[in-house]
């Protein structure tokens, strides 16, 4: 049965969303602050994270950051679930790690939405994963979250790993910015350009020893290739 971690300090939103989710068939783990949830979260090993940002302990933003650098919690999806809407904010916490950002008050239906969604996305990574990409001197093994340049591991943040991912994978293909935001961040993601293009310019900096292999297509988006 899925498992859901929700990290929730709110008794009144932890239950509600709690009984919805167990009405769908997921079992719900809950957590009432950053601490109990990152010790949940190694424990139980969930299928998928719910994540308050306002929380006792350790607020939100640690837990996604620590979460996303420890090894054995570093795939599991996350979803932030915050009644804060600035868009620095939602800018923070995807940048952390998070894979997609969802506002309160929300709808029982597209929370469910958004987390089949990306469910759907860690299982189809888990099918197509067969073994590891080479460019050069640059190693991706997709199953375990690890790049290397000459045997030196990269330290690449969720995000920007799974853009290598779809670069290596699929190299000299145009990628224009919608259908990289689509993939990586998912259908549903309030994520923007500028957010992406922060994360590439983070991506070719940690790449500069195999040469200036994301290039950008000017209207379009981007590509990897060998100049």
């Amino acid at each position: 049965m899925t498992k859901i971690l929700l990290i929730e300090d709110d008794i009144h939103i932890q239950e509600l969303v709690r009984t919805n989710l167990e009405k769908e068939g997921f079992t719900v783990i809950p957590a009432l602050d950053g601490e109990q949830g990152l010790n949940f979260a190694r424990r139980e090993k969930p299928d998928l994270i719910l994540l308050d940002l306002t929380l006792p302990l350790i607020d939100g933003y640690d837990v996604c950051k620590i979460l996303r650098d420890q090894t054995d919690t570093a795939a599991i999806p996350i979803i932030i679930i915050s009644a804060r809407d600035d868009v620095a904010d939602k800018i923070i916490g995807l940048e952390l790690g998070a894979d997609d950002y969802m506002t309160k008050p929300f709808s029982h239906r597209e929370l469910y939405a958004r987390i089949k969604a990306r469910l759907r996305e860690g299982q189809r990574k888990n099918e197509l994963s067969t073994g590891p990409l080479k460019w050069g001197d640059l190693e991706v093994v997709r199953e375990s979250y690890i790049a290397t340049i000459e045997a030196k591991p990269l330290n690449l943040t969720v995000k920007e790993f799974e853009l290598l991912v779809l670069f290596v994978a699929n190299p000299y293909q145009v990628f224009s910015r919608e259908y990289l935001i689509q993939k990586v961040w998912g259908h549903l993601s309030s994520t923007d350009s500028r957010t992406l293009d922060v994360h590439i310019s983070h991506l070719r900096n940690k790449l500069k020893a195999v040469g200036p292999v994301v290039e950008s297509v000017r209207g379009v988006g981007y590509l990897f290739a060998r100049r």
